[in-house]
């Protein structure tokens, strides 16, 4: 779990996040939604430790990373997982090796024993067999299991994602958003999640929390969104045609 509270960050004088509080919880889906520039990616670097919070305090399972020793801070960094934007695989390592990248990092695990860690979480993205390959010779939704398994490959406790969407086909995004949200029940993980794709929201939104210039403008559920009266909520929402149409068959079936 991670709770936040009273979070402040801003650039040059520009404050981006002003006083979010909210707690991101075990074992689910946490999504984090809201239009270009609403703070959602300084609100993850933030969680991630990579920019300091001017003001307020980020708890994980109940410590404030603010008191956490250096040694402590780096015991953190071990529990997360990260599934950046696009996948951002090794392109000169083999699927293998970009997998086992974090257990050389982090672990002090003989060859055999990362081998075998690397060859669980391939198979359990199904993709074994793949270990040889490199990431140009596989599909873009392969690439991004292969990121994933790497996120997961050192058993993390905080497991982040960047837009793990991005650059998928619908059918394969779905594969994707699937995926997390089994990985996220069937290891407890407390799993944090930016996406702008809606179907993700739909999907897989167990928690959501909606930014809007940088507060907490809206949280709920992904029953609960398509429920909501808040107008800034159903403007983003709502900003294509296809979901008009939702709404407005839910509507007419009320």
């Amino acid at each position: 779990m991670i709770q936040v509270k009273n979070l402040h960050k801003g650039f040059n004088e520009q404050e981006v996040l002003k006083g979010i509080n909210y707690t991101f919880e075990r074992g689910k889906t946490n999504l984090i939604i809201g239009q270009s520039g609403s703070g959602k990616s300084v609100f993850l670097k933030c969680m991630l430790g990579l920019f300091k919070a001017d003001k307020g305090t980020i708890e994980y399972d109940g410590k404030p990373y603010s008191s956490f020793s250096d040694e402590e801070q780096r015991e953190l960094r071990t529990e997360m997982g990260m599934l950046f934007q696009g996948g951002a695989l090794f392109d000169s390592m083999t699927v293998e090796e970009n997998v086992m990248f974090p257990l050389t990092m982090f672990t002090k695990q003989r060859k055999s024993e990362m081998l075998k860690r690397v060859h669980e979480v391939l198979e359990r993205v199904n993709l074994e067999g793949t270990g040889n390959k490199m990431p140009s010779e596989i599909s873009g939704g392969m690439q991004k299991r292969v990121a994933i398994a790497r996120a997961i490959v050192n058993k993390p406790k905080y497991l982040f994602c960047d837009e793990p969407n991005s650059g998928l086909d619908p059918q394969t995004a779905t594969v994707i958003d699937n995926l997390i949200m089994e990985l996220t029940h069937e290891n407890d993980i407390t799993t944090v999640l930016i996406t702008h794709d809606m179907n993700s929201v739909l999907e897989i939104g167990e928690r959501i929390a909606f930014l809007k210039e940088g507060v907490l403008a809206w949280k709920g559920t992904k029953d609960e969104i398509f429920k909501t009266e808040d107008e800034a909520v159903t403007e983003f929402v709502y900003s294509s045609n296809l979901f008009q149409k939702v709404r407005k068959a839910q509507q007419q079936g009320m």
